[in-house]
């Protein structure tokens, strides 16, 4: 379900925690985010859920280096109950789930994907551009 607020699901400061800088249009950050993600997530939820947020990471970091001409910002905060991912841009546009057409190619399904496999996601623009996130939870099946 799609949602305004931004308040983390993570479990305080200590929370194990992920932030890269994604260079602008540099989609070699897609698979080096992946990794990141699978990395953080070596120990934590249920099997197959990293796996999820290894597809949803790479769908919100693509959205972000596709389809804005700025650099980009992602977070991964793991508590014990779930993970929150965030991307931030600098384009306070807010991207919205459409359906593909079959002669799109590979285009037009993440956030469909994310709204599908995702406990929660939503989109926060601020000043200075926008934030796009998903969280999930460690047991959920």
């Amino acid at each position: 379900m799609a949602a305004e607020e931004t308040g983390s699901a993570a479990d305080g400061p200590g929370a194990p925690r992920l932030e890269r800088r994604l260079g602008r249009a540099d989609l070699k950050a897609v698979p080096e985010a992946r990794r990141a993600v699978r990395e953080l997530l070596r120990h934590w939820g249920r099997p197959g859920r990293s796996e999820i947020a290894e597809l949803l990471t790479s769908e919100l970091v693509t959205n972000a280096l596709v389809h804005t001409d700025h650099d980009a910002v992602l977070t991964a905060t793991v508590g014990t109950h779930a993970l929150r991912v965030e991307v931030r841009d600098g384009l306070a546009r807010r991207p919205r789930p459409c359906v593909p057409h079959a002669d799109d190619g590979t285009h037009g399904r993440g956030l469909v994907l994310v709204q599908a496999l995702a406990d929660a996601w939503g989109v926060k623009t601020h000043s200075a551009g926008k934030v796009v996130w998903f969280e999930l939870g460690a047991e959920a099946a």
